[in-house]
């Protein structure tokens, strides 16, 4: 599925002087100013951060009173979940939602992401930026690279390898392969680490080394062997599948771009995301990232205001018949493993030589 059918049809409805290059964001922008919704929100965060430390800190101690038992198995449950939201305040923090300063959040980052949870931030950031640059775009957005799967029938034409394999049945596998998502991402901060680009390569790394020490030292100090590989599977397995079920939600399955397609800002970001219906209790399993197109669209707005933008957003793609997807997080998952499915469909068309 391409974007353009679906932009086609959104200009149709807009009226010619609502399409002025640059003009239509502009005037959304402004009444999100006017409205207060880019003030940065301290005591928002400094609660919810000193919150999300204190859990962190809770997890690894009930680890060690438990000690060599079984029962820490469900330690490592609640760990995933803490891992999941510092992973999230690393992201608020990255997009220069908490602090104004660069130094501030990246020190925040580091903090967090390298040495709380074992993902390079620097890596991290780059990729994400990327994303935010040209989200569902085939060839820019680092999200819809067919590395593992393919994203629609045009990569399935060309995929070799492991996605020729896998994209058969990648629909059945999306959830599945989520467990090595925490895998993932701490082999990928590692591994960047010899990219010479790399901004603070050493802070970066000592931070990374860190974390690795103090996590496999604390598993294989307190429980048994066996027990701390059990620990670490089912943590680290639960991390990468909450992670996962945070971000599939936002774009997977919605219109992608190719080549040289290059919708204005507004309507590159509100057509390739996806929203998530909620409430009080999704804004924060969700980290707020539910109002995917909003945060697209202002990705340094503080995550608490999401709520209070999407009404103002959504009012205005309407105006500007600009389509504007909003659906529940059940029906959101089931668009994404339909869309995988039927981007499989040419490797298991049976007529084509593989």
């Amino acid at each position: 599925m391409t974007i353009d059918a679906t932009q086609r049809a959104s200009e149709t409805v807009a009226p010619a002087r609502e399409r002025r290059a640059g003009s239509d964001f502009s005037r959304l922008s402004k009444q999100i100013k006017d409205a207060g919704l880019m003030r940065r929100r301290p005591l928002y965060y400094g609660v919810r951060m000193a919150l999300v430390t204190a859990a962190y800190a809770v997890g690894w101690l009930a680890f060690v009173t438990v000690g060599d038992s079984w029962w820490t198995l469900l330690t490592a449950v609640f760990l995933a979940v803490v891992f999941g939201q510092v992973a999230l305040v690393a992201h608020d923090v990255g997009h220069r939602q908490v602090f104004r300063r660069s130094r501030s959040s990246a020190l925040i980052g580091w903090l967090a992401a390298n040495m709380g949870i074992g993902m390079g931030y620097g890596w991290w950031q780059d990729k994400h930026s990327r994303h935010h640059a040209n989200p569902n775009h085939e060839e820019l957005d680092p999200d819809v690279a067919p590395d593992i799967l393919v994203w629609s029938q045009a990569q399935a034409h060309k995929a070799t390898g492991l996605p020729r394999t896998l994209g058969r049945v990648q629909a059945y596998l999306f959830f599945p392969l989520l467990t090595l998502e925490g895998f993932n991402l701490h082999v990928a901060g590692m591994r960047a680490l010899a990219d010479r680009t790399l901004k603070q390569r050493r802070v970066e790394g000592t931070l990374l080394v860190a974390h690795f020490v103090l996590y496999l030292g604390a598993l294989f100090l307190v429980v048994s062997p066996w027990k701390a590989v059990v620990f670490l599977v089912v943590h680290q397995c639960l991390f990468g599948v909450y992670l996962g079920a945070i971000f599939a939600p936002n774009h997977k399955g919605m219109p992608t771009l190719t080549g040289g397609d290059r919708p204005d800002f507004l309507r590159r970001q509100v057509l390739t995301s996806r929203n998530v219906r909620g409430n009080w209790f999704k804004d924060v399993v969700l980290g707020g990232l539910n109002y995917q197109i909003e945060h697209h669209l202002f990705p340094s707005m503080p995550s608490p205001n999401l709520r209070k933008a999407q009404l103002l957003v959504h009012r205005y793609c309407e105006e500007l018949g600009v389509a504007y997807l909003q659906t529940s997080l059940i029906a959101s998952y089931g668009q994404a493993l339909r869309s995988l499915h039927q981007a499989g469909s040419p490797l298991r068309n049976r007529s084509q030589p593989l």
